[in-house]
């Protein structure tokens, strides 16, 4: 039996052995509750896993609560935590802000169970904290760059560009054809940081050294030309005036539906949004391609890559045998499959054993040969460094609207994160 319900909390801010398909689990029984982000792809899953997991196990009950995306939902996550009132299984992000989760106490770990012999060490480096491992991957690594509509491309004879000069200059064509060149959604302030966090690949590639100098604070967004150029990045496109009308206001389903159904040419986004856009406007996914965000060399075009977010057991779980055993059948090779079947393949996973089909969107196409040999991707700032400040969504849309020049922007980030790294006690600061 299964519900989905939306999850308000009262008072808080605004914000080994390969298993295969075919594996045999022991039948459990009980209750479960199951926190998700409210991404149209993110409930598809949920929603497709908790059927197929309650049909193996009908003594199983999974209730799916819903929370909103960005800074709300990481107030609302954290808090519960606090609170000792997390649902027993949730979905969060790896990287730096697991970390902020202070998980060796408020998180079950994960590092003896069977199913981590099968996820990528590489991915593992990202849910680890103090010897111990807490979480797994329920989707596929992501690339963050630009989704373009083909069609767009095609009838004004664009090519891909690979260098932000290009980029600006397709722009200038879209725009003078009386079209919406890049889509932008504040109303979801999360998706303002895309441009300025999916450029750091450009920032390794003029200084390499960057990220280890960040967490030093040997080396500043404000005071770094290459990082710096990441915020002046997003106020040129807001002041060459190519943005949508309703910016401000549209959502991240807004902007995945612009792109897709051409009402729009460009939209920066991470490529899970692969997944919303095969659930929400399927007969349209195949007008979408994806390229990274461009730097200001053509030969060092590169993509920067985000380690799947991870599902993890709260440690106040009355439920831990049964949580654990939720968890290993979505980081199987079968739960590989029922998320390919609910949402579409979106990317390579990082489970041996979980494959895509041969017949993946546009997008995913696009995104593959960074990943490939000869391919160039590099982290994303989050998981080279546990410092990330929590006011940057609200300063890129500062930048982004044209309120705050990309220099002030840069420096109130860099104060911001200083904040951050204090209270993770990190040397240096």
């Amino acid at each position: 039996m299964t519900k989905t319900k939306l999850f308000a909390l009262m008072g808080a801010s605004t914000l080994g052995l390969m298993m295969t398909a075919n594996a045999v689990y022991a039948q459990q029984s009980g209750y479960l509750s199951f926190l998700i982000d409210n991404g149209p792809q993110s409930v598809a899953v949920a929603e497709a896993w908790v059927a197929a997991y309650t049909e193996k196990n009908p003594d199983v009950t999974i209730d799916i609560e819903v929370r909103p995306g960005g800074g709300e939902g990481d107030n609302i996550v954290k808090t519960r935590l606090a609170t000792g009132a997390m649902a027993d299984v949730f979905f969060y992000n790896s990287g730096s802000l697991f970390q902020a989760l202070n998980p060796a106490q408020n998180l079950l770990p994960l590092t003896g169970e069977a199913f981590q012999a099968n996820v990528q060490d590489s991915f593992k480096s990202v849910v680890s904290a103090g010897g111990e491992v807490y979480g797994a991957p329920f989707a596929p690594a992501m690339g963050g760059g630009i989704f373009y509509n083909k069609p767009i491309y095609e009838e004004l004879g664009l090519e891909i560009p690979k260098t932000w000069d290009e980029f600006m200059a397709n722009n200038e064509k879209i725009k003078a054809a009386g079209k919406t060149a890049v889509i932008q959604t504040y109303g979801e302030t999360w998706t303002s940081q895309v441009i300025v966090l999916a450029d750091f690949f450009n920032v390794l590639a003029e200084d390499p050294q960057f990220a280890e100098q960040f967490t030093a604070n040997e080396a500043k967004f404000a005071t770094t030309p290459a990082a710096l150029r990441s915020f002046e990045k997003l106020q040129e496109v807001h002041d060459a005036d190519l943005f949508n009308a309703d910016f401000g206001a549209a959502t991240y389903p807004d902007g995945l539906r612009m792109v897709a159904m051409g009402e729009g040419a460009h939209y920066p986004m991470l490529t899970f949004g692969i997944g919303a856009i095969a659930e929400t406007v399927p007969d349209h996914i195949q007008d979408v391609g994806f390229f990274a965000l461009p730097g200001d060399s053509a030969d060092k075009n590169g993509l920067t890559t985000w380690m799947p977010d991870s599902i993890y057991v709260a440690k106040t779980t009355a439920s831990p045998d049964l949580a654990k055993d939720f968890v290993s059948f979505v980081a199987s090779p079968e739960g590989c499959d029922i998320r390919n079947e609910a949402v579409g393949a979106t990317g390579p996973y990082m489970i041996a054993g979980c494959e895509l089909p041969a017949d993946v969107p546009p997008a995913v196409s696009d995104m593959l040969p960074y990943f490939q040999e000869g391919g160039q991707n590099a982290p994303a700032l989050e998981f080279l460094s546990p410092v990330k400040g929590p006011a940057l969504e609200q300063i890129t849309v500062e930048v982004g609207s044209g309120i705050r020049p990309a220099a002030e922007g840069a420096a109130l980030y860099d104060e911001d994160v200083r904040k951050q790294a204090q209270q993770l006690g990190l040397a240096g600061w």
